[in-house]
């Protein structure tokens, strides 16, 4: 299958020097998020250095620390390469030299750091964009805020940021515990797009059980919401199959490749996309390339990026899908307190010399 990874592969990227940055903000879901910004430093024909970033979003925060103690393997990483050979260099690396992560997924995110500020000096060595590199034109990027209604639930927060933004479209995650009140002040909004049951996690602070009767009362009371990561089980299995249901499900937590897209128990009308769970770029620009073949519906995902990383995504959902409810809000809109103002969708592209690179 032809992808878009084809018109890049051969893209030829020099790694000078790799610099490491720590990042730390305190988040509306009630956790500090820390993450590390890779920059990837080369020459310019210019014979000025230019600096491609990325963002390893490992949720862990003792993985970052260990690794600005240890570092990554550097001089494997340094040197001249094209996409492709680096990409390959990074299959053969340990990128948790500090000892293994407690969760596989960690390493994709990690290796999609790497990939991505390969990718971004890359572009910025040729003077390109990436919507250039691949033809394609970034359209103006619609985007829904993702949040949590906190113990007990609340529509606090979600009323606060429709007093900022009154357009506003919501990514929220049901739980057993959201009262019929809750329910019908969230049904008046309208607003509501996504609804992301957590059905697809094991092992961490996430998860919620599947409960056939708390999957019928949400997918009774938001007929026409996209339904995420559904737990299936043969409790839930004749709701979820039910034709009008099975249109509406989408899915994340087990998508790395088109190898997963193809093993989920029905196929998929709708996909949400989140690079880092790719870990290569290869292999993301593949599951996006199956997604149009397939007819597939895809919206963009983050990670609670808290620096170049958000940019990113922002960017491969305004070029690949754009109208899709994107859960890549701008970050402010994590922050703890809602800001009186805040960016409204869609987000406009960015233009000139700001669109060298990969940055959004």
């Amino acid at each position: 299958m032809d992808t878009d990874f084809d018109r890049l592969a051969d893209l030829e990227v020099h790694v000078d020097d790799v610099e490491l940055e720590r990042l730390e903000r305190d988040t509306s879901s009630d956790f500090t998020r820390v993450t590390t910004e890779v920059a990837l430093s080369g020459p310019h024909s210019s014979s000025e250095q230019v600096t491609g970033r990325g963002e390893d979003v490992t949720y862990d925060a003792e993985e970052h620390d260990a690794l600005h103690r240890v570092g990554l393997p550097t001089d494997d990483i340094e040197g001249e390469f094209t996409l492709t050979s680096f990409s390959d260099r990074l299959e053969d690396l340990d990128l948790f030299p500090a000892g293994p992560p407690d969760r596989k997924d960690f390493r994709d995110y990690r290796r999609w750091a790497l990939e991505s500020a390969a990718l971004d000096l890359a572009l910025r060595q040729a003077g390109t964009s990436l919507g250039d590199a691949l033809d394609r034109e970034p359209n103006p990027l619609r985007f829904v805020a993702s949040t949590r209604l906190g113990e007990p639930p609340s529509t606090e927060r979600v009323e606060r940021l429709r007093d900022a933004v009154p357009s506003l479209e919501f990514k929220l995650d049901p739980t057993p515990e959201w009262t019929d009140e809750v329910i019908d002040d969230l049904v008046t909004t309208d607003t509501v797009r996504i609804l992301d049951l957590k059905g697809q996690y094991e092992g961490t602070e996430v998860d919620v059980p599947a409960d056939p009767e708390f999957y019928e009362r949400v997918l009774e009371s938001f007929p026409k919401a996209v339904i995420e990561d559904p737990g299936v089980t043969e409790e839930t299995r004749p709701l979820l199959e039910a034709p009008e249901v099975r249109n509406r499900l989408s899915w994340d937590a087990p998508i790395h490749g088109v190898e997963d897209v193809e093993a989920l128990p029905w196929e998929p009308r709708w996909l949400n996309v989140k690079p880092s769970r790719f870990g290569s770029l290869e292999s993301l620009l593949e599951t996006i390339a199956y997604c149009e073949e397939h007819g597939i519906r895809c919206y963009g995902g983050g990670q609670f990026e808290l620096g170049v990383g958000r940019g990113q995504i922002q960017l491969l959902a305004a070029l690949y899908y754009p109208d899709g409810p994107n859960d890549v809000a701008p970050g402010v809109y994590n922050d703890l307190e809602v800001a009186t103002e805040l960016p409204p969708s869609p987000l406009e592209p960015a233009a000139g010399d700001e669109r060298v690179g990969f940055r959004g």
